[in-house]
């Protein structure tokens, strides 16, 4: 091989390394994980915690992975989060994404919506909009704070219809940490 070839290659080889490394170098992802079991709600980069929130409370019927509207579960999967908005209810509200597709996907399946509302739920994931919150499988679910509520009643029972609720100071320091599109992972 000649001498300008291996140059070549040597300088070839040398700058796909350094932009390889620019690419690993990249922070991973800024997540939200929310253990309901133990009613704990995580801040991650990647495997790293970054914030806990504890004593959080969920749906008062508990979780699910078939919600629908009024039961009063939370759901259990990955969403995002859609909208962040002050709340005269709730101090705070960072909706979500709910309905997933994987959500409409089970409903057909099961028969709890139809055709025309699974249709619907997937128009507008196509469409890059939110997903309609009229169906049967309910809607207007995020995380919030208690508002004007009781922090007693926050303290010892789980009282929502089924979104996850913070202090109002905890959804104020969450609502800092995270941004519009970012993971949400209930379990």
């Amino acid at each position: 091989m000649s001498r300008s070839i291996r140059i070549l290659a040597t300088c070839l080889l040398a700058a796909f390394s350094s932009f390889a490394w620019l690419v690993q170098a990249q922070p991973p992802e800024l997540w939200v994980l929310v253990d309901t079991p133990v009613h704990r709600l995580s801040v991650m980069r990647g495997n790293e915690v970054l914030t806990v929130f504890e004593n959080i409370s969920i749906g008062s019927n508990g979780t699910t992975e078939v919600k629908h509207v009024a039961d009063e579960r939370t759901p259990l999967g990955d969403y995002r989060i859609r909208e962040s908005r002050s709340s005269d209810r709730f101090h705070r509200f960072l909706a979500l994404d709910y309905p997933s597709m994987e959500d409409a996907e089970r409903a057909l399946g099961d028969g709890r919506i139809g055709g025309e509302d699974f249709e619907r739920i997937l128009q507008a994931w196509q469409r890059g909009q939110s997903p309609p919150q009229d169906t049967p499988l309910g809607g207007n679910l995020g995380l919030h704070g208690i508002g004007g509520g009781n922090p007693q009643v926050h303290a010892r029972f789980n009282w929502t219809n089924g979104c996850i609720a913070l202090t109002n100071e905890q959804i104020d320091d969450l609502a800092r940490q995270v941004t519009v599109g970012t993971l949400v992972r209930i379990r």
